[in-house]
Parts: C-alpha cells; sequence; structure tokens
C-alpha cells in the first residue's frame, strides 16, 4: 500500500522539476562561454598581440584576458608569462604562439617556432593539454614542468621533460617521454628521434622560469585564494591580508592614490563571447577585477575572493568562473546606460550581490558564477535569473547595494572614451552622488554594438610585427581544434543586428568563414604507433645524470602527480596507439650505457631505426632490428657464462698458490731464496714460544708477528 504514495510523490517531484528547470532555461550548457581565459601576466621587451578576428598586430597590454584565436610574437630578447588556472606558460625569444582551443577542458597551443616552457600544477581526468608544433603534437600527461623549443626552419622540435609525463605525436609514431628526458624530434612525414637524458642544464630563460616559479610557489596568498584564481601570485606584493568577521580573509590593496576605487584605474574592451571586458591598470589587477566581490572596510576598500579548494566543505569544488567585470551598471535621466551620446557608470558588486551575464548562457552557469565567486543563496541567483534572463527585466528596483552609496563607488565616463578603449581615470564623467544614490540600477551590461578599436584595446601598433612564416606555418594537431573565430567585418555585422549585445557560442560557429588559409595551419596528425625509446649518452654505470635531472624537478609537481591518481601509476597510450612491451632485468645495466630514471616505468629495446644512436650503423637491417631483443639476451647469457669461467680459473689459482708453475718456473726463481727464508722464519717461531723465559715471553711474541710477513704478501705463482 505504502509504494504508491512513493511513486506519487516521486513522479510529482519529477514534473515540479521539469517545470522549475525545463522552460526557464535559457541556452543549452554546451552553448556556455567558457569558464576561463588566459591572462597576460608579464611582458619583457616588445610583445606584439593580435586579437581574433583581426589582422592588426598592436603592442601587447598587461591584464589583457586572451581565448580562443589570440596570437603573440614575443621579439629578439623578449620574454611574456601567461597565466591559464593554475598552469602557467612562458614564452622566450623570437617565439610565435597563439590559442587554438581554450575551453573549459581543453587547452591547445600552438607554436610556430621559438621556446615555451609550461608548467602544469593540475591535470583533472577529462583536461587535455597540447602543444602544436610544425612538425609534431606534445600531449601532458601528469602534472610537471615542460619545455618546448621549435627551430627557426620548423622542422625540428626538441621537448625537455623536467618533471611529469607526455607524448609526442607525429609521422605516424607515438613516443612517451619521462621525467628526465629530452627528446629532439626532426623531420615532418617521418618523425626521427634522438633521446638523451636531462643533464640540468639551464640558461638565462630556464632561471628566469624557475624564479618566477619560486615566486608563485611561496604567494603567502595561496592560503587565502582558491588556486584556479588567475592572478593571485601578484598580490603579495601589493596588499595584505585581514581577516574581517563578516567577510572571513579580506585582501586591501596598498594604494598612493586618495580616493582610490575598484573599476577606476582601467578600460573596457570587447572580447568575444563575453562582450565588453574590464581590463585594469594595475599590475596585480586581474583576479579582483574577474573574481570574488569588493566592499569597504573601515572607509578601505578590501577583495573578498574565492575560497581556496580546502575550505569548501559540505559541497562539490566548482572552480571559480571567470567573469568580465563584476559590477552593476547605473541609469538615469542625466546618464544613459547604451545611449549613444550618454554617459555609462558603475560601481563593483558586493559581497553575496548576484552578478547576472549579459551574454547567452544557461541557468548552471548563473549558478556557478556566482556560488564559486561569493557567498549567495541559490533562491537569490534563481530570482535574478528569472527576472532578468527568463522575463527581461534588467531593472533591479527591489535590491539594495551595498556599495551604491559609498562614497567615490560610481564611476562613469563618456560613450566615447568607453567603446574606444580609453584609460577611464583620464576620461571621467563628474555626478551628483545624491542623484546615484536615487538612480535605477541595471544588473546586465549595456547593449552597445563595439567599434574595431574596443576589440584591439588600449595596445598602440605594434613596432615590431612577426615574421611571415608565424602567419603561414602550418602545425601538427593530434586533437582537431574548433574552426578558427569570424572575422571582425562578420561579427560585428552580427552583434549590430543582435542589438549590441553579445552572440551567442552556436551563432559564433555559424560565422566561421571559409578561410582556407586558416584551415591549412592546422594538419591533423595521422594514427599513431607506440615506439619506445631508450635515452643515450648516459657515462656506464653512472646514474649521477639521471638522480640530477628527477632533482630539478620544479616544485609542487612530485605533489600534485596526486591530483591524477588513475593517470600516475601507468602510462596512457594515444587512442591509436600498441602498448609497449617492456624488456630486460630491471635491475641490470642497460645496453651501451645508458642509465634509466628510477621514475620510468619502462624500457625496451626495440627503437626503430630513426631512433638508433648517432654511433649505429647508417643502413639497419629491419629484420635484425626485430631480433635485437634475442640477440641482446644471447650476448648477456654468453656475458654471464664467461664471468663465471674467469671467477673459477681464479678460485684454482688460489688453491694451487704454493705449487711451482713449470711455465713460468724460470721467472720464479729469483723469488725461491726468499720464500726459503719465509718459510726457515715460521719454522723457528715455535721454538722461540716454548723458551723457559716467561717475564719476557709477550714482548718476544709481539716482535716475532710483527716480522711475520702476512699470508696475503706471499708471493703467488701466475
Amino acid at each position: 500500500m505504502t509504494r504508491h504514495p512513493l511513486k506519487l510523490v516521486s513522479l510529482i517531484s519529477l514534473l515540479l522539476a521539469l517545470a522549475l528547470f525545463g522552460p526557464q532555461r535559457a541556452v543549452a550548457d554546451d552553448d556556455d562561454p567558457p569558464s576561463r581565459v588566459a591572462r597576460l601576466g608579464y611582458a619583457h621587451g616588445p610583445i606584439s598581440f593580435q586579437p581574433a578576428g583581426t589582422d592588426d598586430w598592436v603592442n601587447a597590454v598587461v591584464n589583457r584576458p586572451m581565448t580562443t584565436g589570440d596570437k603573440l610574437w614575443s621579439d629578439k630578447n623578449s620574454q611574456a608569462e601567461l597565466h591559464i588556472g593554475s598552469a602557467s606558460i612562458r614564452l622566450g625569444s623570437t617565439t610565435g604562439f597563439s590559442f587554438l582551443n581554450l575551453s573549459d577542458n581543453v587547452t591547445q597551443l600552438r607554436v610556430t617556432e621559438g621556446t615555451l616552457r609550461i608548467r602544469v600544477k593540475r591535470l583533472e581526468e577529462n583536461e587535455s593539454f597540447e602543444v602544436d608544433t610544425p612538425n609534431l603534437a606534445f600531449s601532458v600527461l601528469r602534472p610537471g614542468a615542460y619545455k618546448i623549443n621549435v627551430n627557426e626552419e620548423g622542422d625540428t622540435t626538441v621537448v625537455t621533460v623536467a618533471g611529469g609525463q607526455g607524448e609526442v605525436t607525429g609521422g605516424g609514431q607515438a613516443f612517451t617521454l619521462h621525467p628526465g628526458e629530452v627528446g629532439a624530434f626532426t623531420g615532418t612525414d617521418q618523425l626521427n628521434a634522438d633521446l638523451q637524458d636531462y643533464q640540468g642544464d639551464q640558461d638565462d630563460f630556464d632561471r628566469w622560469c624557475s624564479q618566477r616559479d619560486h615566486r608563485e610557489d611561496h604567494a603567502e596568498s595561496s592560503r587565502y585564494v582558491s588556486p584556479d584564481v588567475v592572478g593571485y601570485e601578484d598580490l603579495d606584493e601589493y596588499g595584505g591580508w585581514q581577516a574581517v568577521p563578516e567577510y572571513g580573509n579580506v585582501w586591501f590593496p596598498h594604494t598612493t592614490v586618495v580616493g582610490w576605487a575598484p573599476y577606476h584605474y582601467g578600460h573596457w574592451v570587447w572580447i568575444s563571447p563575453w562582450g565588453w571586458t574590464w581590463v585594469d591598470d594595475e599590475p596585480w589587477g586581474f583576479a579582483p577585477f574577474h573574481y570574488g566581490r569588493w566592499v569597504v572596510v573601515r572607509g578601505v576598500w578590501g577583495w573578498v575572493p574565492s575560497p581556496p579548494r580546502s575550505e569548501v566543505v559540505g559541497v562539490a569544488y566548482v572552480r571559480p568562473v571567470y567573469a568580465p567585470a563584476l559590477v552593476a551598471w547605473v541609469g538615469g535621466a542625466h546618464w544613459g546606460v547604451g545611449v549613444s551620446e550618454g554617459s555609462v557608470a558603475w560601481f563593483p558588486l558586493g559581497p553575496r550581490e548576484v552578478y547576472v551575464p549579459s551574454y547567452p548562457v544557461s541557468r548552471t552557469y548563473v549558478n556557478n558564477v556566482n556560488v564559486t565567486n561569493t557567498t549567495v543563496n541559490n533562491t537569490v541567483v534563481n530570482n535574478y535569473y528569472n527576472n532578468v534572463v527568463v522575463n527581461k527585466n534588467v531593472n533591479v528596483t527591489n535590491v539594495t547595494y551595498v556599495n551604491q552609496t559609498v562614497p567615490g563607488a560610481v564611476t562613469a565616463t563618456s560613450h566615447t572614451a568607453f567603446t574606444s578603449a580609453q584609460p577611464v581615470a583620464k576620461n571621467i564623467v563628474k555626478v551628483d552622488q545624491r542623484e546615484i544614490a536615487r538612480a535605477q540600477v541595471n544588473v546586465m551590461t549595456p547593449a552597445v554594438v563595439p567599434p574595431k578599436q574596443a576589440v584591439l584595446g588600449a595596445g598602440t601598433p605594434a613596432a615590431v610585427k612577426p615574421p611571415a612564416r608565424f602567419e603561414d606555418r602550418a602545425v601538427v594537431a593530434k586533437n582537431t581544434p574548433p574552426p578558427p573565430p569570424p572575422s571582425f567585418a562578420k561579427e560585428h555585422e552580427a552583434i549590430k543586428a543582435n542589438g549590441g549585445k553579445p552572440l551567442a557560442i552556436a551563432e559564433e560557429h555559424k560565422l566561421h568563414p571559409d578561410n582556407d588559409r586558416a584551415i591549412q595551419t592546422v594538419k591533423i596528425a595521422p594514427p599513431a604507433k607506440q615506439v619506445t625509446v631508450a635515452p643515450r649518452n648516459v657515462p656506464p654505470g653512472n646514474p649521477a645524470h639521471a638522480q640530477k635531472a628527477v632533482g630539478n624537478r620544479d616544485a609542487g609537481s612530485k605533489s600534485d602527480r596526486n591530483d591524477r591518481p588513475d593517470r600516475n601509476d601507468q602510462q596512457r597510450p594515444s587512442s591509436d596507439a600498441k602498448p609497449a612491451i617492456a624488456s630486460g632485468n630491471p635491475g641490470s645495466q642497460p645496453a651501451q650505457g645508458n642509465v634509466v630514471s628510477p621514475e620510468r616505468n619502462k624500457t625496451s629495446n626495440d627503437r626503430p631505426p630513426s631512433a638508433q644512436p648517432s654511433n649505429a650503423p647508417a643502413n639497419v637491417n629491419p629484420q635484425l632490428d626485430a631480433k635485437q631483443p634475442a640477440v641482446v639476451e644471447t650476448v648477456r647469457q654468453k656475458q654471464d657464462q664467461g664471468h663465471k669461467g674467469v671467477e673459477q680459473r681464479q678460485a684454482d689459482q688460489r688453491t694451487k698458490v704454493d705449487q711451482p708453475n713449470p711455465s713460468t718456473q724460470t721467472q720464479a726463481q729469483p723469488n725461491e731464496k726468499h720464500q726459503q727464508q719465509v718459510e726457515h722464519v715460521e719454522n723457528k717461531q715455535p721454538q722461540q714460544q716454548q723458551k723457559p723465559d716467561q717475564k719476557h715471553q709477550p714482548e718476544d711474541k709481539k716482535a716475532k708477528e710483527a716480522s711475520k710477513p702476512p699470508r696475503d704478501d706471499k708471493p703467488s705463482h701466475p
């Protein structure tokens, strides 16, 4: 009898859930924009930047968010640093770099030439990290530090694995690189592999990367901020943390500007698919403007961050979601939001206040972007979603915003300065504070069609542009990237037709042009066969180099291996790869004196002709190469038999040490007299020990024993 009421309750609950979530879901989750971006956090020397969909190169601006399609060129003697969550990407001199794909679970980089160093602290089970070069694709399999160098001609890629594990794919082959290995891969149609043990040598670029790693690993802010918040490593130098009873740990910037307020010193740019995005001028100005909330404590502005992973209790951890700008917008009779000649005004959102995106998103996205950046009730988030996203009611009249009435919190600028990426602080529009307190608040960003300058940002035209080969050179990819972003001209017309609002991801995809040049810049690698190569150039019996390579791992990579337990204890072959076959005794000395790092799980002698050591014959017979393991085993057995024979002969010689050898009797004659003297002394010792003078017996015995030659000093007959 009780089963039917239970079924009825379950059915009613299901119907309520469908009624609540089904009709109000504006777009599918797959149509949400990425929850993360890359941040250009450091630039030294000429660094040129080309936004996705444009052909213009401008000087790169620090704190500019980067995403799929964006390109960077690091000129001679230049360096740049980017972060994606907890992963760092550093560019060396004369390096061409771009994002083929940057989504929630995929990071796909394009390097046409130069030097790239990446460090991955965590790698989720469903996450992929790939670096594509002109002749191969390198996939990160474990957290660690990796250096990729592409020569100027684009036909050689050198991969150094200081810590972690990765896989090289290209030319129908796949090679696994273990910790402490360096692989040089030449050729395009077929890879010629040369593996060596990493000696731990560092150049100026490596030392700079190590310094940046040390700075990041020892950041105090990591105790208070989620490690997935981009830019937290810059907070220590420019502010301090204090515990505030109402808000928890709060970061207070060290500012010298009187009346300083957040979202005041910077400019606005347009970055698809998010739309209008804030770029701050401060060197620390990324994390506090794209995550968390701002609040005034005792008259001073402080930032309330996303909590670290360790403080998330009772619910599943959700990676903090990036937002283009966590602000609310002010409208009124004298300053209109989105009006062509009016002013635009905004103020920072406070703790527990809901951020509503102006770009198309799902209910799940609205929930995640708020719960990961502040403490807010889900019911409040749902109310905002229903009123703003579903019912299109952008004006909020029944909510009191904590920062709206704070003196200096509201910043206003002209429409021209807003849309042309001009510095806001130099184009301030004064507004009456009393009128601001009574003004309506719009939770969504103004609907304004962006001009091209809004996409290029505040960067001036680049004085140094990359060579043509950076644009035209194709790279090899293991995973198929999405189509390239549409040109700005096409996107501009679509945004205009959409009333100045950002386009949905599906609408963006419809705009992708048939750009043969863009399509030809990526070549998908053919199915690969797994090849195992043993490193070379290590002195026989000297494991110091391999141990040194393991000891030079980046800080944090050892402990972070446990973040991916199902991958940390095994190799992950490519989808078309055959498993490598381990051969040899783990305790035996590798062939040709190669020393395998203690962390390598598998070694093999089945090296292909392209991966033979440099002293190998030029012509290698594949049949002989296939028999190599058996030949090596036969040689090893013969060596063991030879060693046993030598040991037996030495034992026989020791038992016959006092017997003369006829074949060497002539050589032994000069020693016979000395042998007789020794035997005479030995024969006299028992007689001397039996003398009646017992008083001097101990002293005489010591003297005689001292005069007796050791047993090992007796001449032996060869």
